[in-house]
């Protein structure tokens, strides 16, 4: 029988069982990662677009700030749709740790592409106007995407509040160890360097909607559809309560 040697007492190489725990802990991480990299993008598109919808109120005073926040906006879309899309990928290509996780409710992933290419009708549009000029087309697009895009983003904000919070207290919580917090750093810098892409774009491209400024002074920009979309976002929120479709993870 082999000798037992003091502080040998597991084995050299680790079991194929081990590993695989240890790859399944790491894909558990990335999932976590992932969560808190869209809650943390969430907030920042939400902060961005209250400003958005202050400004469109108010458009023949604001709409300098209001294309400003416009191109901000194009980098965290972007992030958004890269970190979403990739958990979409992973959850229907049957990645384990993802398919635990589970997937949103089946209403919000059935508005989900609705509100997808609603928002990508309207900021593109209104990046249009900013290098074209109020062209009837894209201002047309611009103006009328609002109307089902609103109640469409009070839908899906108002139902992933709650856990965009949790996700952000987890990840700056001191109290869970320092494993917790991996890769926080590396999520904050990706949403400062789209924020700084950002402003760079706005810079470049302000010059060009010069012209854009000066018909909305010489043109009545009514709030008429604003107004229309925010109504229809809070009568949309008050019949669906869309903070009940929730799912805990």
């Amino acid at each position: 029988m082999p000798a037992h040697i003091p502080g040998n007492e597991f084995p050299e190489h680790t079991s194929a069982a081990m590993h695989l725990e240890h790859k399944d802990e790491e894909k558990h991480v990335g999932v976590i990662g992932n969560e808190r990299l869209t809650a943390l993008v969430s907030l920042v598109l939400l902060v961005l677009i209250i400003v958005e919808l202050v400004t469109s109120a108010f458009l023949r005073i604001w709409l300098p700030a209001h294309t400003v926040v416009g191109v901000l906006l194009v980098g965290p879309l972007l992030v958004k749709m890269g970190s979403t899309g990739w958990r979409f990928l992973r959850y229907y290509t049957r990645t384990p740790a993802y398919v635990r996780r589970g997937p949103p409710p089946l209403v919000l992933r059935v508005l989900g592409p609705m509100l997808l290419v609603t928002t990508l009708v309207m900021v593109g549009s209104g990046i249009g106007l900013v290098v074209t000029g109020p062209t009837q087309p894209f201002l047309l697009a611009h103006v009328f995407s609002a109307l089902p895009w609103l109640p469409l983003m009070a839908v899906h904000s108002l139902a992933h509040l709650q856990q965009v919070k949790r996700r952000l207290a987890d990840d700056w919580s001191t109290q869970q160890g320092p494993r917790s917090q991996i890769g926080r750093g590396l999520r904050l810098g990706v949403n400062l360097g789209v924020l700084l892409l950002g402003v760079i774009g706005a810079w470049l491209l302000f010059p060009a909607a010069i012209p854009l400024f000066a018909w909305s002074q010489a043109n009545v920009i009514g709030v008429g559809p604003f107004l229309v979309g925010m109504g229809a976002a809070l009568l949309v929120g008050l019949i669906t309560q869309p903070w009940k479709m929730e799912k805990v993870g």
